[in-house]
């Protein structure tokens, strides 16, 4: 589909109906996994003039004519790349193998040695530990602020540091992994803005793992660059692991030329995988949040819960709730809770779910269930996760495509164990 075609429909048409052409592959209507790890030029000079084309290829249809070897490109690469540029109103989006790969490669394109990163808190334990306990072998430091700082907090806190100069990355995670606490985008828009006036300049980089790529749009608040797990919400069925990040074409093609030198770009097989599953995104997160806007009533409302942590409960009038009429369309399907106990209160519900799965991991098809505390936060030290609410009576969700009503029953059950 030429440029001209694509301007006529929306992402959300383009996601399912673009991305590669059918007359290139035999006219396969679905793109076929290209397991090849390199592509023959017919002549010499086709093959210089091909190394050159890749350097500046801009569109899709570039891209895919002058493919060279598998690790700088491949049509599955590119057709992964070219959907999620759509979803996320971006210039241009990168695939990797993981998660952790996409947010480690994005970081250490623009932080060197003797830099400094602002992050909001808490985050990802991976993430966490990334920037707290492995960039610090390589001299680069972090300031953190949480979801209550005032922009005037988090600019002094900058200013007040002695790397302030060299703060090259804002990272904000927001929702919040596992308590959903919400950072403004806009106003770390304006924080940016306000540092320039003191010549700093730093990239704002937004974990989107939670709300991405329909409930949430970074980029159109202000962001450069949106970063994924894509295993989760992306991926949607359990059975891939990728990363990804989209954002300003000029900040995606350094990324891109750090991704090719460590070598992390997403395999053929995995490209061919998220392609399909953007397809379906939109009506999977959509089903995944009605069920949890049901599940989260229930919860709220149960003897043995304590608390409810669920973006579709915050209370209007309270800066939480101001932030998510803003820059959400929707709760989402994450939601975390505390029972009423501590760890073995906690393990009893987990290990009395029936139809719920216990298992790391979020946004897949089924219904997860998992402990925090001594899971997907454990790496964290403990002040942090205590500071943050991630504590032994914390329960995380996140909430799948059955029949709501099935779930409601089975966490009613497992929670009467208690």
């Amino acid at each position: 589909m030429d440029k001209k075609n694509r301007a006529k429909f929306s992402a959300e048409s383009l996601v399912v109906a673009d991305g590669h052409d059918p007359m290139g592959v035999l006219n396969s209507l679905k793109n076929p996994i290209f397991q090849t790890s390199t592509f023959m030029f017919n002549t010499a000079e086709e093959g210089k003039a091909f190394f050159d084309q890749y350097k500046g290829a801009d569109t899709l249809e570039e891209r895919n004519s002058s493919l060279i070897y598998t690790r700088l490109n491949h049509p599955n690469l590119t057709a992964a790349e070219f959907r999620l540029a759509q979803l996320d109103g971006a210039e241009d989006a990168a695939f990797f193998e993981s998660g952790m790969a996409a947010i480690s490669t994005t970081i250490m394109t623009f932080c060197k040695a003797g830099d400094l990163i602002l992050m909001s808190s808490p985050l990802y334990g991976g993430t966490d530990t990334f920037i707290k306990r492995t960039l610090n072998h390589y001299d680069v430091e972090w300031i953190e602020f949480d979801s209550e700082s005032t922009q005037e907090d988090i600019e002094q806190k900058v200013l007040k540091h002695p790397r302030a100069e060299q703060l090259k990355m804002i990272y904000v995670e927001t929702p919040a992994n596992p308590t959903l606490s919400l950072t403004d985008i806009g106003m770390i828009a304006n924080l940016r803005e306000d540092l320039r006036t003191n010549g700093i300049e730093a990239v704002i980089a937004i974990d989107n793992t939670y709300l991405g790529p329909i409930f949430q749009k970074p980029i159109s608040q202000g962001a450069d660059l949106n970063l994924y797990s894509a295993t989760k919400y992306i991926g949607g069925h359990s059975d891939v692991i990728a990363g990804a990040c989209s954002g300003r074409e000029d900040l995606i093609q350094a990324i891109k030329g750090l991704r090719t030198t460590l070598g992390c770009m997403a395999s053929p097989f995995t490209s061919w995988l998220v392609t399909r599953s953007l397809e379906t995104v939109a009506l999977r997160m959509e089903k995944q949040a009605s069920n949890a806007e049901k599940l989260a009533d229930f919860l709220k409302g149960h003897s043995k819960v304590e608390k409810v942590y669920f973006l579709g409960h915050l209370e209007e009038g309270t800066a939480q709730h101001a932030i998510y009429q803003k820059q959400q369309n929707s709760a989402g399907a994450m939601m975390a809770f505390e029972v009423t106990g501590l760890e073995t209160e906690a393990f009893k519900f987990l290990n009395s779910l029936e139809l719920a799965k216990l298992a790391v991991s979020l946004g897949s098809t089924e219904t997860l269930a998992s402990h925090p505390y001594t899971m997907s936060s454990s790496n964290m030290n403990e002040e942090d996760r205590i500071k943050n609410n991630i504590t032994e009576s914390l329960i995380r969700i996140s909430v799948g495509i059955e029949n709501p009503d099935d779930l409601i029953s089975d966490f009613d059950q497992a929670l009467n164990q208690i």
